[in-house]
């Protein structure tokens, strides 16, 4: 179907348009709020700015589409193949884009806050400067994607995937990691203050500077983790696994350390929960 053809039909109210074939067809900046393109073919399509608002795309095949600036609050994208597609500044508030693929997608600064992103495939993808604040990510794969500065405050992350993944400076104050498998993961100058880790596995994980006040890391695996220079006051580790982790010059004061595994641990300058600073 051509671009004028859609407009025209969508001009005389028709919001229908189950399956139908978009590939390659430019539709830059058009309304198209509340229409229904359920199994539709979206490759190559270019829908920058374009006004989708609460519309039905599950299942639609948008690799390599061109979405930036796209508006797609409250849309269906259940199941959608987002793969390499462009996202770049979208507006994907409260949408539902629970077990979409979006491998290697661009993300970058946009909006998915509150949206549900339930067992996506988002591995690769770069989601640098995005919001994904209040969001379910439950197990999301994020394994090796990018979020440098990305919000993700008060997140529901249980169980997510994100082993090598690349999140410097990300906040995720308040968010839920329990059951996360986060190996290798860089979250250099990360905000985790508040965060529940319980099960989690960080082994390996760079954790230079980050702010993990008052964060629940107890029954949590970090062997081997790079934790200089990180602020752990009044932070949970009971019971948790920190053999071979380098806590140099972190800060410990009044974190709770019951059974901790502490074996073959660096803990030169760093200042323990009595208060005391470590040879």
């Amino acid at each position: 179907m051509e671009a004028e053809e859609i407009l025209k039909q969508y001009a005389q109210g028709k919001r229908d348009f189950k399956a139908v074939s978009l590939v390659g067809v430019d539709l830059r900046g058009a309304d198209l709020s509340e229409c229904n393109f359920t199994r539709s073919n979206f490759q190559d399509i270019q829908l920058c700015g374009a006004n989708l608002t609460g519309a039905n795309l599950r299942e639609v095949q948008m690799i390599g589409s061109v979405m930036n600036g796209v508006n797609l609050a409250e849309a269906n994208l259940i199941g959608a193949d987002m793969t390499k597609a462009n996202f770049s500044q979208a507006n994907l508030t409260e949408a539902n884009i629970r077990g979409a693929t979006a491998r290697e997608g661009n993300f970058t600064q946009a909006n998915i806050m509150g949206a549900n992103l339930t067992e996506a495939n988002f591995s690769q993808a770069n989601l640098s400067g995005a919001i994904l604040s209040s969001a379910t990510l439950v197990r999301v794969n994020l394994i090796k994607a990018i979020l440098n500065g990305a919000i993700i405050e008060a997140a529901n992350m249980t169980n997510a995937l994100m082993n090598e993944a690349i999140m410097q400076q990300a906040n995720l104050t308040g968010s839920i990691l329990s059951g996360a498998m986060m190996s290798g993961a860089n979250l250099m100058e990360a905000d985790l203050s508040k965060v529940t880790t319980l099960g989690a596995t960080l082994s390996e994980a760079n954790l230079t500077g980050a702010k993990l006040r008052v964060a629940n890391l107890s029954w949590t695996t970090l062997r081997g983790a790079n934790m200089t220079g990180a602020n752990l006051f009044r932070a949970k580790l009971n019971w948790s696994n920190l053999s071979g982790a380098i806590l140099v010059r972190a800060v410990l004061i009044d974190a709770k350390i019951n059974r901790v595994n502490l074996r073959d641990v660096d803990v030169r300058g760093a200042i323990m929960p009595d208060g005391t600073t470590h040879d």
